[in-house]
């Protein structure tokens, strides 16, 4: 498995990325404006994550996904690594994630790669998602955010 930048021309894995944030809407909005790194086995793209600075010294993690079956692989783990390490090299001194209150496996894996709770923005699913998103059988209402001095 290899990681690399998302060359500039290349399709954006949108499948991949909608798999991780269902609005195509708010993917338009940011997957411009930040760095996309993708994961390669055998040169097919089955992991993607997109870094994004949002205030001086501090990048956020504002998609990440895995496709389905190559998940519990390790992938993941390794792309929130590199984000961390990148973000590292560029200067950043915080590096922050968001996920819903209902992601139970993303909640416990940024907190063994070292992120640490900061806070929650309440009803941030409702406010900005037009259809409801239930996942663990939890209906998916706040963003629980995230972050780690690097």
């Amino acid at each position: 498995m290899k990681i690399e930048p998302l060359h500039l021309g290349d399709a954006f894995p949108m499948q991949l990325l909608l798999q991780a944030d269902p609005s195509e809407e708010m993917v338009k909005k940011y997957i411009h404006r930040g760095k996309c790194f993708v994961s390669k086995v055998d040169d097919q793209i089955v992991g993607v994550y997109i870094l994004l600075p949002t205030r001086l010294g501090t990048a956020e993690i504002v998609n990440i996904s895995v496709m389905e079956s190559f998940q519990g692989k390790g992938i993941g783990k390794h792309l929130i690594h590199h984000a961390i390490t990148y973000a590292k090299s560029q200067g950043y001194k915080t590096i922050e994630i968001g996920t819903g209150n209902s992601s139970i496996g993303q909640l416990a894996l940024y907190q063994k790669s070292g992120f640490r709770i900061t806070g929650v923005d309440r009803d941030f699913f409702i406010r900005h998602y037009n259809e409801e998103i239930v996942e663990n059988g939890i209906v998916c209402c706040d963003m629980i955010r995230l972050a780690q001095e690097l």
